[in-house]
């Protein structure tokens, strides 16, 4: 018998449900159906014989929620999902056979599925995905029973029932379990069972406060998505962040701070961070040097090996590692030009290259539970800038320097230190920014405009070109910005407009893609399904080519072998590699290798002293050395021998033989004084001898002979001068013995030391030599004469005086007064003399003088009165120096005399000398007087 129930009224699409139940003849089945608050009542009639005993029933219920949530500030979970009710009632068994069968699942909200079973047999489990929809399918089995139900949820729901008399499956009430297709069976009581069917309708599409695309995530019952907004934090520059929720800000702090840590620590050990220094010379702005990911046992750091550049190197807990490297949960690979940490239990995934990071999280792991300098995940930036204490801060730039943690290579850096002032996000002056940044708000990035907004990417990239205009940052910008376009599907290949600034180099085997796979297929890795429409820049195999493994960057035509050579081998190829004979096989590790085996040669004999064996590669075979003998002379037992001054050795080695035959032979040169000399050199013997070395051999000594002549000597002196011996020299050398004076009419004077001679045609000049000091010095020295009148002298009484120079005579006998007189004279002083005569005055005359005896003292009374100046002054005269210069000289003037006092000396008349003997030492004293001041 079928019945069928229909229902009427207004409903929505997609919410009618038929239902058509088998049942015994005679039945009744009521069925209550519930549309969009409008209930429909119908009836179904059954026929056909009704079998004894108690008749089960069954009543079906079908129920449609369709009202969507609405879309708040918050990360928002919306679905819609329809909910169709079955109702079955079974009547008493026949027998009291109990197989129980407990099933226990969660609703939807709940994360856990718990399943208990008493004598059943789970038989199918498997979970596919279409669409947007994701369904699980569990059959479940019961090894005995007496009822047999199929309920098929499909938009029809049929229902039969044969009566069984064996045994009953008996379920406690209250109590679900998953039937297949998404189907949620609940045990009500009494045997009644509600039948839950889940119809999935694709919530609206919310926005995200950090202006990207949310993402859909699978409900935990497996069969519903909905919408949400993951966690996504970037930083680039120097550096510029954009926090999960979107907002951006500038921070140039240059220690290690915290990007992300959770509040309530649910993952041991888990953390992100980022170590900053500055990167200019006025320590003003600051990059990214070290992203460092923690979680449980293990810390990553990817460091930059140069700064401002792509090039990073990746270690775990400080030791180097290859990538892909997978241990403890967590794996590290490479995707285009970035470094992926990606932790695959918390769904999360770092990214760095150098110049820029991104992490992204689940909202459903870590929403609400997030602080750092990323902020706090929960699709509101007003809490954004939250301080490790709770507080927010005015901004995120005062917030960003409260994030740092002890790093000790930076002991200028601790936490909790308070900002000195509040860092400049916007440079100094104004200045004309890069036409690179240009290019974010032109055509190039005009695609992604509508999927993520470039004008915080644009204030950024100006802010690097003002302040850094020679480190390409501004370029970061760009990259950062086409990342996360690539993120939201959209890619852009810029670079190639950047005119060479932002250009990326790859290495010659490799091609530059700014659109390539985020995991690029290699021929170990399988032929994965690629509906991800994401992707990133790097350098790719070109086409035709495939990557062979993850961790063998060798780009390949076919996918055979690659072995340690890294050179491309097909399957069946065989080669040698490190000596061993190895060939590519499909299949198990690949490359096969067993040793080389060497053709045999033979082996030389190697005789005679200093020969040895010794192995030479082979030009035919590398592997298969040939063994030859060769020659070492330092195994020879003879040695050189010591030849002696003027001979060398000489060896030679006869044919056949390794080690030499030495002799001592002539070097053809000169010995003298264990010294060797070449032919044509000068030898040095004595001083006295000019030697050379000649190219004559002496029979006898077989060296070369040595040639002298004794040196010339000068004999000859010139006047004044005597040769006399040098001690150690060859030759005299000649000596001044004698003083040599050039006279005034241009002859020369020869005076011994100690010597005076007049000028021969002047007497008034005299003429000495004295040796002072061993330095013979010679003197001139012109004598005055007194003054002489001869009107006052007796006639015929006039002569010269012994010097041959004045004159004298008899006076008359009236006596001359003391008065002044004048005469024109030179002036000699210090070797200089006046250019012309100058006048000059002196006292002259008579004065009382007289001796008288005094009978009373018996003895001679004296009284004596000299003509003396009695006035004068200081005058000056220009006197002509030898050496050719003048100097000015002072000499005392006379201007009036008189006779004065002074004490008479006493005499005795045996002692008395005559005129002519006074005359002569009084000019003799005078001599030298002059010759003793001319010397000083």
């Amino acid at each position: 018998t079928t019945g069928s129930t229909t229902t009427s009224g207004p409903s929505s699409p997609g919410s009618i449900a038929s239902t058509t139940v088998s049942a015994p003849p005679g039945s009744t089945s009521t069925v209550i159906v519930t549309t969009s608050g409008v209930t429909e009542t119908g009836s179904a009639t059954t026929t056909g014989p009704t079998p004894p005993g108690p008749t089960p029933h069954s009543t079906t219920t079908v129920t449609e929620i369709g009202s969507s949530m609405p879309t708040t500030g918050s990360h928002a979970t919306l679905s819609t999902s329809t909910a169709i009710t079955t109702t079955m009632t079974l009547g008493p068994s026949s027998l009291e056979s109990t197989a129980s069968s407990t099933v226990s699942l969660p609703s939807v909200s709940t994360s856990a599925i718990s399943v208990t079973t008493s004598g059943t047999t789970p038989t199918e489990s498997f979970t596919t995905t279409s669409g947007t929809t994701s369904r699980n399918f569990t059959t479940i089995t019961a090894t005995t029973t007496t009822t047999t139900s199929e309920i098929v949820s499909t938009g029809s729901t049929s229902t039969s029932g044969p009566t069984a008399t064996s045994s009953a499956v008996t379920i406690s009430g209250s109590e679900s379990w998953w039937l297949c297709d998404c189907i949620n069976a609940i045990c009500v009581e009494d045997n009644i069972i509600q039948v839950v069917p889940i119809i999935c309708n694709p919530p609206p599409k919310p926005t995200c406060a950090n202006g990207l695309s949310p993402v859909q995530v699978i409900d935990e019952d497996g069969c519903c998505w909905h919408w949400e907004c993951d966690c996504y934090c970037t930083g680039w520059g120097d550096p510029h962040y954009m926090t999960f929720d979107g907002l951006y800000y500038s921070y140039q702090g240059n220690c290690t701070y915290v990007l992300v840590e959770e509040i309530y620590k649910k993952v041991d050990n888990f953390g992100v961070y980022i170590d900053n220094y500055h990167c200019d010379t006025r320590d003003v702005v600051s990059c990214p040097r070290t992203l460092i990911v923690r979680h449980e046992t293990q810390e990553v750091r990817i460091a930059t090996v140069k700064p401002n550049t792509l090039q990073v190197e990746v270690t775990v807990n400080r030791q180097a590692v290859a990538l892909p490297y997978k241990k403890f949960g967590l794996s590290i690979y490479e995707s285009g030009i970035n470094r992926v940490v990606e932790i695959p239990e918390l769904k999360m995934n770092v990214t760095y290259n150098g110049l820029s990071f991104s992490i992204r999280m689940p909202y459903s792991l870590f929403g609400n539970n997030t602080h750092g300098q990323c902020g706090t995940c929960n699709n509101n930036t007003a809490d954004d800038c939250m301080l490790p204490n709770g507080k927010i801060a005015e901004n995120c730039e005062t917030m960003a320097d409260h994030w740092q943690v002890v790093d000790p290579s930076k002991p200028q850096c601790s936490p909790g230190l308070n900002p000195t002032k509040t860092p400049s996000t916007t440079p100094m002056q104004p200045c004309k920014e890069s036409s690179i940044c240009e290019l974010l708000l032109g055509s190039v990035f005009e695609p992604c405009h509508g999927f993520v907004r470039p004008e915080k990417y644009y204030t950024a990239c100006v802010f690097d070109s003002c302040v850094l205009p020679n480190l390409d940052l501004e370029c970061s910008s760009l990259q950062i910005y086409a990342a996360t376009c690539a993120d939201q599907s959209v890619c852009i290949d810029w670079r190639s407009h950047t005119n060479g600034v932002c250009s990326y180099e790859c290495p010659s085997d490799k091609e530059y893609r700014a659109c390539g796979p985020v995991k690029e297929i290699t021929c170990k890795s399988s032929q994965q399904n690629e509906t991800s429409t994401k992707q990133v820049e790097g350098c790719f195999c070109p086409n035709g080519t495939m990557l062979y493994d993850s961790g063998v960057d060798v780009c390949v035509k076919t996918c055979g072998c690659v072995g340690v050579d890294k050179i491309p081998r097909e399957f069946g190829e065989k080669f040698t590699v490190d000596c061993r004979d190895c060939i590519c096989l499909e299949g198990g590790n690949g490359i096969v290798c067993e040793p080389h085996e060497c053709a045999k040669q033979n082996k030389p004999r190697c005789e005679g002293e200093g020969f040895y064996e010794v192995n030479e590669v082979n030009s035919e075979d590398s592997c298969c050395p040939i063994v030859t003998c060769k020659c070492n002379t330092s195994l020879c037992t003879t040695k050189a021998p010591k030849c002696t001054l003027g001979f060398e050795v000489h060896s030679h080695i006869p044919s056949g033989q390794c080690c030499p035959v030495y002799q001592c032979v002539p070097k053809s040169v000169c010995v003298h004084q264990n010294a060797e000399f070449l032919p044509n050199s000068s030898v040095f013997v004595d001083k006295c001898q000019n030697c050379f070395c000649t190219n004559e051999v002496n029979v006898s000594t077989q060296l070369n002979i040595i040639s002298c002549e004794h040196i010339p000597c000068n004999t000859y002196c010139k006047p004044g001068y005597e040769l006399q011996p040098v001690k150690g020299e060859c030759c005299g050398r000649c000596v001044q013995t004698k003083c040599v004076i050039h006279t005034a009419n241009s002859s020369d004077l020869i005076l011994s030391p100690g010597e005076f001679k007049n000028d021969p045609y002047n007497n008034c000049t005299i003429y000495s030599c004295s040796n002072i000091h061993n330095q013979l010095i010679s003197s001139t020295s012109e004598i005055t004469c007194p003054a002489f009148n001869e009107e006052s002298c007796k006639p015929g009484t006039i002569t010269f005086l012994p010097n041959g120079c004045c004159k004298t005579c008899a006076p008359l006998d009236s006596p001359t007064p003391c008065s002044v007189r004048e005469r024109k004279d030179f002036i000699v002083y210090k070797g200089c003399r006046s250019v012309d005569r100058v006048v000059m005055t002196e006292c002259e005359g008579t004065c009382g003088t007289f001796s008288l005896y005094s009978a009373e003292a018996n003895s001679m009374e004296h009284s004596c009165s000299c003509c003396r100046e009695s006035r004068t002054t200081v005058r000056k005269a220009e006197l002509k120096c030898p050496t050719g210069h003048s100097i000015s000289h002072e000499y005392i003037y006379v201007e009036s005399c008189s006779c004065q006092d002074t004490e008479c000396s006493s005499s005795h008349s045996s002692e008395s000398q005559s005129t002519e003997e006074n005359d002569k030492a009084s000019t003799l004293n005078h001599i030298k007087r002059a010759i003793s001041l001319t010397s000083k």
